[in-house]
């Protein structure tokens, strides 16, 4: 609803046509999410889940899509947490 309209109408900011960054920590559900966005005819570009906030400049959102292992664990993939801090929308899915 509200996403898709952010990322296909803009907010009044000239959004149109924006992308959207998916950070893949290596889930199955990596290129499901992918193809789910494309279906929106919404652009969106596959990255490594380290990517730095500054490689993720100009994109309109950022999903987060989880790994095969738990959060919890000692050796578990890691994020840059300044991805949080961009002013854009973040979604995480495990």
């Amino acid at each position: 609803g509200l996403a898709y309209y952010y990322l296909t109408q803009g907010s009044g900011k000239g959004s149109k046509g924006k992308k959207v960054a998916i950070l893949d920590a290596g889930a199955q559900y990596g290129k499901l999410i992918d193809r789910r966005v494309r279906e929106l005819h919404v652009e969106s570009d596959m990255l490594p889940l380290d990517t730095p906030p500054e490689k993720l400049k100009g994109y309109a959102a950022i999903i987060i899509s989880g790994g095969p292992g738990s959060c919890y664990e000692a050796n578990a993939p890691a994020f840059n947490k300044g991805v949080l801090s961009m002013g854009v929308p973040v979604l995480g899915v495990c």
